[in-house]
C-alpha cells in the first residue's frame, strides 16, 4: 500500500534587511522553521546588517560588526540564503518567483520585505559622476572612495539620514554643505525651536546649512560635479552631492504581479500585514499599513514582522494597526528625539520650553489642560527621553517645568523608573513592557529573551535602572570590593603594589594571578594617585606599574585610529609665548605631523610613530614644554578666556587662576578625567559650567561649580560656594578633587558620580564646605603631597636609557618603523591611510 508523500509549505521572503531578518526570527521561535522550507533571496551581497548604525562605518566598524545575523543562525534553522540574487518576477497564478540568476522557487507563502529606495530629485545633472545615495555598505564605499579626490561635499536632504550623511562626509575631511527644502532641519522630528537649536549646534561645528532652499539643477563638466544650483537663485560649488531627499516604498514586483498598492506608493495591507493575495505578506517599509500609512522606522518594521510570523504560524494576535514613532537619534554627535504629539497639534495643547542656546540645549514637553503629557521634543540634551516616552498619556508625578530644567538649575526631579507603569514601554523597537524587563535579573538576560535593547539601543540606560541592583558589587572578578573600597585599603594599609593588594585582598581563586583588564590599570590608578602617602615612585612605567597601564599610558600617548600616536604638550590656561608656538610649528614640520588646534586651549600634534616619541619630546622639553596627560585620567585642561587683562567686561585675572589651577592639578591620576575652565565674568566665555569643575569670576572673587559635563551626557555643573578668595578657592578645589578620587567608581566622571552621590550637592557641600566628616584636613594634606611630589612624566622618561628602550614598533628591530602605519596628504597636511573595505564573495551560505 502506497502512501501520498507529505508536502512540505515553502516560505519564500524577498528581502534580506532588518525587518527581513527580524521575520526569519520570529519564524524561528515559532517553530515554522522545522515544519516549512524557507527560502530567502536576498539583493545585496550579504546578509542583513544593522542599516540603523550605517554611518558607525566612518568610525571604525566594519560590514561584519553591523551585522544582524548570528553565526549558525541560518544553518541551525535550515534557511536558504541566496545573497546577490533578488527575485525578478512573481507568478501569482503559479505561485513562483524567478530569482535574477534563473533560479525559480514554487511557494505556499510569500513575504516582501524589500524596503525602500532613496528618492532622488529629477532635476538635471543627478545622475552625474559624483552623485550618490546613502543608503547601503556600497554606497558608503562609493563615497568614500570619491571623496579622496574632493574636497566639497553637499548633501540634498536635511532629515534623519541626510544628516548622517553630512557627518559622514565631514568625517572624510571635506567642506560640508546641507541643502533642505523645508525651513529647519528635521523638519518631521522636530519643531521651530528645536530645528533652530540643531542649526545652531550643527553650524558650530563648521558644517554649512542651506534651509528653505532647494536643489535646481547639479552642475557638471565632462560628466562630473562642479556644483549646484539652488532655487533661491544662489550657487553652491561642490565636488560631490549626496542625495538623502527621503525614501520611497519597493513596491515593483508587487505592481508587476498585480497587488493592490497605495495612490501614492505602499504595498497596500490589512492589519494582518496580508496583502490583496492572501498567500502574499508585505512588511517593513514598502509596505502601506491599514491605517494608510507607511512605516520608515524600524520599530514599526519589526512589529509588521512579529504580526506577519505570527499569522503564519496559525497563532491568534490582534494585528498591526500602527505605531509609535518616536525616535531618539544621535546626529552629528548631537542628542535628537522626539516622542508623542511633538508639533503640539492636538486641540487646547500647552506648551512648556526650555531653551539655552549658549549650549544648544532645547526641550519642549507638551501637554493638556489637565497636564497629561502628549509629547514633546528634545535637543541637545536627550537623556530623560528613556523616562518621559513611557509617560506620554499619563500625568507625570512631577511638573512639567521640573522635567525640562537641566540638573542643577532647578529643584531636584524625584522621577525614576518605579514612576512608570507596569504596561510602559520601554523599548519601542521590539515593543517591551517594564514588566517584562522586571522579570530578568541581568542586561543579557533581558537581551536574551526580550530582545529590548538590542535595536537602536535608547533603551539600554532606563533598563539597567529597572534591574535589581547586583548581589556583588566587587570592581570584577579579581576583587569583590569596590574601586572606593580598594582606595582606603591601599590608602590606609599603605600598600604599596598591585600583586601586595592582590594577594592580600583578592578573591581567593584571583589571588597569585596577574589580574585582568579592569583592575589592573584601576589600581595603577589608585597607586598613582596615593604615591607621595603610601611611599612609592610616582613615575607610572617603573616595574610593575608599567605591566598594569593602558595603552595609551604605556607610551605617555595617544593611540589613534591607525597604529600612530598623538603628542599634546600642556599650555597653561591656554596661554603661549611665539618662541613657543614657534617650537611647536617646527616640530610638526619636522617630523610630519598633522597639527589641530583644540577645543581645550591647545595645539594636538598627530602622526607620530611610536619610535620619534622620544625625538620629539627631547625637542618640546627642551623648549619648556611638560607633558598635556592627554592620554591619563588625569587633569587635561583648564580653559580660560582673557579675562580683566584684555577684556572690558572682565571682573578677575581669570588667566593667572587657570593657569595656578593647571599648573596645580597637573599629573594628577582620578578616576576619569578631570576637565575645568575659568572665566572672568558672568558672560561665562570659558564655558566653565559644563566642567568638572568650573571658576567663574565675581566682583568679590570667585564662584565655584562642579559636577559639569559637556560631552556625550551634558549636564551644568552646581554652584558649590561663592565669592571665594583665591586661597579660599583653592583649598574647596583641592577638597572636591580628593574627595572625589577618594569615593568614585571605575571610570566615573564627577558628573555621575555627583547624581549617585548619596544626598547629592548638599552632602557634598557638608563633606568639603562645612567638614562634616572631619576630612578636610586629610584631603588638603593628599593634595600638598602631590603638589610636592609633581614631576614631569616626559621629563623623567628621556633622563633614564633604560625607560627609552620600550619606545619601539618591534623588540628585535628598534630602528625599524612599522610599516603598517601609513599617512596621505590633505589640505597640506597628513591622514591615516586606513585600508578601505574590500568586498569578498560569501561562500557556503
Amino acid at each position: 500500500m502506497s502512501t501520498m508523500p507529505v508536502h512540505t509549505p515553502t516560505v519564500v521572503l524577498v528581502g534580506h534587511g532588518m525587518v527581513g531578518q527580524r521575520f526569519l526570527e520570529a519564524l524561528a521561535d515559532r517553530g515554522v522553521t522545522e515544519r516549512a522550507r524557507v527560502v530567502v533571496l536576498c539583493e545585496e551581497p550579504r546578509p542583513a546588517y544593522d542599516r540603523v548604525q550605517l554611518t558607525s562605518y566612518f568610525n571604525g566598524r566594519t560590514p561584519d560588526d553591523l551585522s544582524m545575523v548570528e553565526d549558525g543562525f541560518m544553518a541551525r534553522h535550515g534557511i536558504e540564503l541566496y545573497v546577490g540574487d533578488p527575485a525578478e518576477t512573481i507568478d501569482r497564478a503559479a505561485r513562483t518567483v524567478t530569482a535574477r540568476s534563473g533560479q525559480v522557487f514554487a511557494y505556499d507563502t510569500l513575504v516582501l520585505a524589500t524596503g525602500s529606495y532613496p528618492f532622488v530629485p529629477p532635476v538635471p545633472g543627478k545622475d552625474a559622476r559624483g552623485c550618490f545615495v546613502y543608503r547601503t555598505i556600497e554606497d558608503l564605499l562609493d563615497i568614500e572612495e570619491y571623496a579622496k579626490t574632493a574636497t566639497t561635499g553637499a548633501v540634498v536632504g536635511g532629515g534623519l539620514l541626510g544628516l548622517e550623511a553630512a557627518g559622514a562626509l565631514k568625517g572624510l575631511g571635506l567642506d560640508t554643505h546641507i541643502v533642505e527644502f523645508a525651513p529647519r532641519l528635521m523638519p518631521v522630528q522636530v519643531d521651530e525651536g528645536g530645528g533652530a537649536a540643531l542649526l545652531r549646534t550643527i553650524e558650530q561645528m563648521g558644517l554649512t546649512v542651506h534651509t528653505g532652499t532647494g536643489t535646481q539643477e547639479v552642475v557638471t563638466e565632462d560628466g562630473a560635479v562642479t556644483g549646484m544650483r539652488l532655487s533661491d537663485g544662489s550657487e553652491l560649488a561642490t565636488d560631490m552631492v549626496v542625495f538623502s531627499a527621503g525614501v520611497r516604498p519597493r513596491d515593483q514586483l508587487a505592481r508587476d504581479c498585480g497587488l493592490n498598492v497605495g495612490e501614492r506608493g505602499g504595498i497596500a495591507v490589512d492589519e494582518h500585514c496580508r496583502t490583496s493575495d492572501p498567500a502574499v505578506y508585505a512588511i517593513g517599509e514598502c509596505a502601506l499599513a491599514s491605517d494608510g500609512r507607511v512605516y520608515g522606522l524600524v520599530a514599526p518594521g519589526y512589529e509588521m514582522a512579529l504580526t506577519a510570523a505570527a499569522t503564519i504560524a496559525d497563532e491568534t494576535v490582534d494585528g498591526f494597526t500602527g505605531a509609535d514613532m518616536s525616535t531618539k537619534l544621535k546626529l552629528l554627535g548631537v542628542d535628537v528625539a522626539s516622542f508623542g504629539d511633538a508639533h503640539g497639534t492636538a486641540e487646547g495643547c500647552l506648551d512648556v520650553v526650555y531653551s539655552d542656546s549658549r549650549s544648544g540645549v532645547y526641550k519642549k514637553l507638551v501637554v493638556d489642560g489637565e497636564g497629561v503629557l502628549l509629547g514633546g521634543v528634545l535637543v541637545g540634551d536627550a537623556d530623560s527621553y528613556g523616562m518621559l516616552r513611557p509617560l506620554t498619556g499619563t500625568v507625570p508625578p512631577v511638573s512639567p517645568e521640573q522635567l525640562v530644567l537641566p540638573a542643577g538649575a532647578g529643584a531636584p526631579v524625584a522621577l525614576g523608573p518605579s514612576s512608570l507603569p507596569d504596561d510602559a514601554v520601554i523599548c519601542s523597537c521590539h515593543n517591551v513592557t517594564k514588566h517584562a524587563i522586571t522579570q530578568c535579573t541581568s542586561l543579557p538576560e533581558v537581551k536574551k529573551c526580550t530582545k529590548a535593547g538590542t535595536g537602536c539601543g535608547s533603551c539600554v540606560k532606563l533598563i539597567g535602572q529597572l534591574l535589581p541592583e547586583p548581589k556583588d558589587k566587587g570592581l570584577c572578578a579579581c576583587f569583590s570590593y569596590t574601586r572606593s573600597e580598594l582606595y582606603e585599603i591601599t590608602r590606609t594599609l599603605r600598600l604599596t603594589s598591585f600583586a601586595e593588594l592582590l594577594d592580600s585582598h583578592g578573591r581567593p581563586e584571583a589571588r597569585g594571578g596577574e589580574g585582568c583588564e579592569v583592575c589592573k590599570p584601576t589600581v595603577a590608578s589608585i597607586l598613582a594617585s596615593l604615591a607621595p602617602t603610601i611611599g612609592v615612585g610616582g613615575y607610572i612605567l617603573d616595574g610593575e606599574q608599567a605591566s598594569l597601564q593602558d595603552t595609551n599610558d604605556h607610551f605617555l600617548a595617544n593611540m589613534q585610529r591607525n597604529g600612530s600616536y598623538s603628542v599634546v604638550p600642556r599650555i597653561p590656561g591656554g596661554e603661549i609665548t611665539p618662541d613657543k608656538l614657534i617650537v611647536i610649528g617646527e616640530v610638526a614640520r619636522d617630523f610630519g605631523l598633522y597639527t589641530k588646534i583644540t577645543g581645550g586651549q591647545r595645539i594636538d600634534m598627530f602622526g607620530a610613530r611610536v619610535e620619534q616619541l622620544p625625538a620629539i619630546w627631547t625637542r618640546l622639553v627642551d623648549a619648556g614644554f611638560e607633558s598635556g596627560h592627554a592620554y591619563g585620567k588625569s587633569l587635561r585642561t583648564v580653559k580660560s578666556c582673557v579675562g580683566q587683562t584684555w577684556c572690558r567686561y572682565g571682573v578677575q585675572d581669570s588667566v593667572k587662576m587657570a593657569i595656578q589651577l593647571e599648573l596645580r592639578y597637573r599629573g594628577l591620576r582620578s578616576p576619569h578625567k578631570l576637565k575645568s575652565a575659568v572665566s572672568g565674568c558672568a558672560r561665562e566665555c570659558a564655558e566653565a559650567q559644563s566642567k568638572d569643575f568650573g571658576v567663574i569670576a565675581t566682583a568679590s572673587g570667585w564662584n565655584l561649580y562642579v559636577g559639569g559635563n559637556g560631552g556625550a551626557t551634558p549636564r551644568h555643573a552646581d554652584l558649590l560656594a561663592q565669592d571665594l578668595s583665591d586661597a579660599e578657592l583653592v583649598r574647596l578645589i583641592d577638597r572636591f578633587l580628593m574627595f572625589y578620587i577618594r569615593t568614585a567608581d571605575r571610570l566615573e566622571r564627577t558628573s555621575t558620580w555627583l547624581e549617585r552621590l548619596e544626598g547629592g550637592l548638599e552632602h557634598l557641600k557638608d563633606v568639603v564646605v562645612h567638614d562634616s566628616l572631619g576630612l578636610c584636613d586629610e584631603l588638603e594634606a593628599l593634595m600638598a603631597a602631590h603638589v610636592a611630589d609633581y614631576q614631569d612624566e616626559w621629563a623623567q622618561t628621556l633622563d633614564d636609557p633604560d625607560r627609552l628602550r620600550r619606545f619601539v614598533s618591534f623588540v628585535n628591530a628598534p630602528e625599524a618603523p612599522d610599516p603598517s602605519v601609513k599617512f596621505v596628504p590633505e589640505r597640506d597636511q597628513i591622514k591615516p591611510d586606513l585600508t578601505v573595505l574590500t568586498i569578498g564573495t560569501l561562500e557556503g551560505v
